[in-house]
């Protein structure tokens, strides 16, 4: 059921459809596009083929082709003995580097046999809350295999569910698995034909499922494998499959309820009829084919290729009179099913007819002219055949007119009795050509053109989609889909994000009546009965009823016709549900529906639920009405849609396109060759493949590195997922793999001051930092917690992921880890604390216990995203945690939370250190100018008293980070005593740097230094001023500026242009003395 950035497809209608409205929906038949409807898609077909041909030209970014190179890692493997289900050993000795391979051996099979995924567990919990977590995954079909969107949905729900878990919640996160009903006979019948020679109607019904059972229990369990491989915390003991009894059970409850509502009835309708399966098929199995004009196309069934998009034009002899009616088509084997032609009204040049028939030249059946509004006169002639039997819209025109409906094309695809002797029993587009020729010969043909249009295809066998009138069950929707928008507006459902609630409303407000049979034989067999009578006739209309079981109908059918059981035939429809049906019944079904279970009455609602948002109609909408029908309540609180996945060149990933990336290839690495043998089995269309194989030669022209499962989990969830489509490269997933090794690095480090550390580690409680830089540090992960928190309460996960990065490599590696260095002097690969004159024994300790704190309580805030790096990690940690862990995994620990590190909220040292940071940046700069890469020189500092305060507080850093002997701070407008002894000016010359319009930093430039670099990058830094400074002039003194931007808007420009012009001045000023120095030498 999960689709890899599937959208929603709105087949238009068929032949030469001239209608000025939009077609009624779903429609299944061609589309014949009028201008301002083609432009869009004309526009989708350009940017396509441009995508194309920049992928064939190698037009795509230098910048980007750089980011992906990567070298083979050393591949650490975990050799320990270890039964599967027992705790991994993290006694062995350190690895030297970080591995997936060795970090990922043996933890998912520990935490699944300890049945810490269980909401049982949460009574074992010490944290435990009195609030429940619940969701179902949305259940992959049987057949298939992970690409990225799975590996996105599992990244975000089992970020979401390991949070919650941690937080004390009872949690339950229920597996599944969809029979897939199209899908998964399909793909047996292949198998059987390939493997046996033998077609599924060379077996019994009964046969045939029992080769279905057995491919299913042979491959079933592979989706879950891969599943397990991902880290998603999944209680397996629930996990539910669609046609399992219990689920099957819940099916035809469901189904008979809504029958004895009124809410199911069996109606003739039109449906998307694919003629290669002989079976309806829904609309989210119907793609889209845009054809920008004449195109010859593979059809099954036929050895040569079939022409489409052109229109051809032949006339109607016009009953009793000279004249003729000459219609358009782009479909003229149907018109053997014409029953009237339309015109509109007003337009003049069919007044005259109004009324009159035409005599159809081949079947002399007289074709009435009607008059309809909906008719677009400027389109083609601006008369339209109708075919109610096999188009959406003349359908609904039959209604209105009263006409006729004849079936000319049979359910294989052949033509029909009706058609004549001279057509029956001939293929469909054979047929097309036949008519032409029979036009033609009866001198009727009035021309062919080229012509757009839209084709429906059958996503599953490749067949062009016929629309066919058919006896099908139909839901009725109207009012419960009143009922799913009501529960929006009431705010009772939330859809994440709020901009969905237009698309929710427009859509249900429009919707169609859901057609519900399916000419299968794997799927839930609809537990209907056509009921036969003693005495009854064959011309009797058809007469059902419906039942839990053959013996409830057959009880019902008495009582309904007032004879005896056991007099009564009956004979269940051989059709099956729409696997969408039993899908929408998933969040209730699977918690045991509709027995009043434990588990249901426990985690019923669900609390959320997470999918792609090409699921909105075809799965989301379905649930929140079938569960509000039947359990009287939502099946869910929240929805929240994440986008779909596009690759590097912002294409859909897509099976067609050939440019699915399979997650195991990230998670183990993938040769470039393997890549290409995927896409040659993949059944692509010539060019397709083409494009395909180039792209992946561009993109991964040594294969894909091996990343690991944490790295690709936190590349995905560092998107915004309430925003624009996904476009993932793999170079982001390396970068997410070397956050990895930094994390594993900073544990090395940790983890040499922890073992020679004769001093045990305190309490969060009872460690209080001492120094400016712990208090910073500690103030940073305070403000770090607080902001997941806040971020994960709103479903932000890019601004958790993006948060912890930050903390972990930017704030505790290059920063706090370098200053306390000189505190935790380096010996025999280990670290041991050594006072200084800055530093006591005491504080020694204290630096001890803020760094394990700091990196113990991030990998717990990083765990539900990284679950397989953090628990090896925290392990590892865990002898030297004060006290004893409130569980063995870290999976159950409580996640942080800000009101436990109060003690730790330092603001004004945050605030203060973003000058500090400032300053660094601009004094290594300088040091870069002069090309001191080693050396440590003296600088200056000109700024003002509170600034000076500021770089005296955190002196130790300043100098440390900057890497300079001594920083001499100088107040040239404050006469402080306490600042005199610091204010010695800078020696004239020096090379100059800016901080902000207050602060300046001053570098003595020394006669070695090399003067004529110094310029030279001076004069470049100014060439990349100049353009910047006059661009924001040229907008601030634009006419509309100050009426047309905001006052806020207006501040922060000023500012910019300020900040710009002083370190425009600065360079300028250092330029010429520079020139004077070199002048003068």
């Amino acid at each position: 059921m999960w689709r890899a950035g599937g959208v929603l497809r709105l087949v238009g209608r068929g032949a030469a459809r001239l209608w000025s409205s939009n077609p009624p929906k779903p429609s299944s038949s061609y589309s014949s596009q009028s201008n301002s409807s083609r432009r869009p898609q004309a526009e989708k077909q350009k940017r396509r083929r441009e995508r194309q041909e920049a992928i064939l030209s190698g037009q795509h970014s230098t910048a980007e082709d750089k980011s992906v190179t990567w070298s083979e890692k050393q591949r650490i493997v975990y050799t320990a003995p270890t039964p599967a289900g027992t705790k991994k050993d993290t006694s062995l000795p350190f690895p030297s580097s970080y591995s997936p391979e060795y970090v990922e051996a043996s933890w998912y099979q520990w935490w699944e046999k300890e049945e810490f995924f269980s909401p049982e567990q949460h009574e074992r919990l010490s944290h435990a809350e009195d609030h429940t977590f619940s969701l179902c995954i949305p259940p992959p079909n049987v057949t298939g295999t992970l690409h990225l969107g799975h590996a996105l949905t599992v990244a975000v729900e089992d970020a979401l569910v390991r949070w919650r878990r941690m937080q004390g919640y009872k949690v339950l996160w229920l597996p599944g698995c969809d029979h897939a009903g199209i899908a998964t006979q399909t793909v047996v019948e292949r198998r059987l034909l390939r493997e046996a020679g033998k077609r599924r109607q060379d077996f019994t019904r009964q046969e045939f499922l029992q080769e279905v059972w057995k491919w299913k229990n042979e491959k079933g369990e592979e989706i879950y494998q891969q599943l397990r491989r991902l880290g998603a915390s999944l209680d397996w003991s629930r996990a539910c499959f669609t046609m399992d009894p219990p689920f099957s059970r819940a099916v035809t409850e469901a189904f008979v309820q809504l029958c004895d509502s009124g809410l199911i009835y069996r109606s003739e309708a039109l449906v998307n009829w694919s003629c290669a399966l002989e079976s309806a098929i829904s609309d989210i199995e119907v793609d889209s084919k845009e054809l920008s004009g004449q195109t010859m196309l593979s059809v099954p069934g036929y050895e040569n290729k079939v022409e489409f998009g052109t229109m051809l034009t032949f006339a109607y002899p016009i009953e009793g009179h000279d004249g003729e009616v000459a219609v358009s088509t782009t479909r003229p084997e149907t018109m053997l099913g014409d029953v009237a032609i339309a015109v509109h009204p007003d337009d003049s040049r069919y007044q005259a007819v109004h009324g009159k028939q035409c005599r159809h030249p081949f079947t002399n059946r007289l074709l009435p002219i009607i008059t309809d509004s909906l008719v677009d006169m400027e389109l083609g002639t601006g008369a339209v055949k109708v075919t109610p039997a096999h188009d959406h819209t003349d359908f609904l025109l039959s209604q209105t007119h009263s006409l006729p409906r004849l079936t000319v094309i049979d359910g294989d695809g052949t033509m029909t009795h009706s058609c004549g002797q001279w057509l029956e029993g001939a293929k469909r587009f054979d047929a097309r050509q036949l008519v032409v020729d029979a036009l033609v010969e009866k001198k009727l043909f009035r021309g062919k053109k080229t012509h757009a249009m839209t084709l429906p295809i059958c996503s599953r066998s490749g067949d062009i989609i016929e629309p066919l009138l058919k006896k099908q069950w139909f839901v009725r929707c109207d009012e419960m889909a009143n009922k799913a928008v009501q529960a929006v507006e009431d705010r009772q459902l939330e859809i994440i994000p709020h901009f969905y609630n237009k698309t929710w409303k427009s859509w249900l407000s429009n919707i169609s009546d859901w057609c519900i049979s399916r000419q299968l034989w794997w799927g839930h067999q609809i537990p209907a009965y056509q009921v036969e009578l003693p005495n009854s006739t064959d011309k009797q209309e058809e007469q059902w009823v419906w039942g839990r079981s053959e013996e409830e109908a057959r009880q019902r059918a008495a009582v309904k016709y007032a004879v005896k059981p056991e007099d009564i035939s009956l004979t269940q429809d051989p059709d099956v549900l729409d696997t969408w049906f039993s899908s929408a019944l998933f969040p209730f079904a699977m918690l045991g529906w509709p027995e009043q279970t434990t588990d249901l009455q426990r985690f019923y609602p669900n609390s959320i639920l997470e999918t792609g948002s090409d699921l909105i109609f075809f799965w989301v909408a379905r649930m929140v009405m079938l569960g509000t029908e039947l359990t009287g309540q939502l099946p869910f609180k929240q929805v929240l849609f994440h986008p779909l996945v596009r690759d590097k060149h912002g294409r859909k990933m897509s099976k067609s396109l050939g440019n699915v990336i399979d997650p195991l290839d990230v998670i183990r690495g993938v040769s470039l060759e393997r890549l290409q043998e995927k896409v040659k089995e993949g059944n692509l269309d010539p060019r397709e493949q083409l494009v395909a194989m180039e792209a992946q030669r561009r993109d991964f022209p040594t294969g894909i590195p091996q990343c690991g499962t944490d790295a690709l989990r936190f590349a995905l969830c560092s998107h915004k997922m309430q925003g624009e489509d996904l476009s993932l490269s793999i170079s982001q997933v390396l970068s997410c793999r070397n956050f990895c090794n930094k994390m594993w690095q900073t544990l090395r480090f940790t983890l040499g001051v922890m073992g020679n550390n004769t001093t045990p580690v305190k309490t969060l409680e009872e460690t209080t930092p001492l120094s400016s830089m712990d208090k910073w540090i500690c103030s940073r992960l305070y403000s770090t917690v607080l902001q997941c928190e806040q971020a994960f309460e709103a479903y932000e996960l890019h601004i958790v992921t993006s948060a912890l990065y930050s903390f972990w490599v930017h704030s505790l590696c290059d920063v706090y880890m370098e200053c306390v260095k000189p505190v935790l002097v380096q010996q025999n690969e280990g670290a041991v604390v050594q006072t200084d004159t800055e530093h006591s024994g005491r504080s020694g300790q204290v630096v001890s216990s803020v760094l394990y704190h700091c990196v113990s309580m991030s990998l717990a805030l990083l765990s539900p995203f990284m679950p397989f790096i953090t628990e090896e990690l925290w392990q590892r940690l865990l002898p030297f945690r004060p006290g004893a862990a409130a569980h063995t995994s870290l999976c159950l620990q409580p996640y942080p939370c800000s009101s436990q590190l109060a003690h730790w909220h330092f603001p004004e040292e945050e605030r203060n250190f973003l000058l500090v940071r400032e300053v660094i940046r601009v004094s290594r700069s300088l040091r870069a100018q002069c090309g001191m890469t080693k050396e440590k020189p003296t600088m200056w500092a000109v700024c003002s008293p509170s600034q000076a305060r500021v770089l005296l507080h955190f002196g130790s850093a300043v100098w440390t980070l900057s890497r300079i002997s001594n920083l001499h701070i100088c107040c040239p407008q404050e006469a402080d005593t306490f600042l005199s002894v610091h204010s010695t000016p800078p020696p004239k010359g020096s090379l100059i740097g800016v901080v902000d319009h207050t602060c300046q930093l001053h570098l003595h430039v020394q006669n070695e230094t090399n003067i004529d670099k110094q310029i030279m990058q001076l004069s470049q830094r100014r060439d990349k001023l100049v353009p910047k400074l006059e661009e924001i002039i040229c907008r601030v003194q634009s006419p509309d500026y100050l009426t047309k931007v905001p006052a806020h808007v207006r501040q922060r420009m000023d500012s910019k242009m300020s900040a710009l012009q002083q370190e425009l001045k600065t360079v300028e000023d250092q330029l010429r003395v520079l020139q004077e120095t070199q002048t003068a030498e």
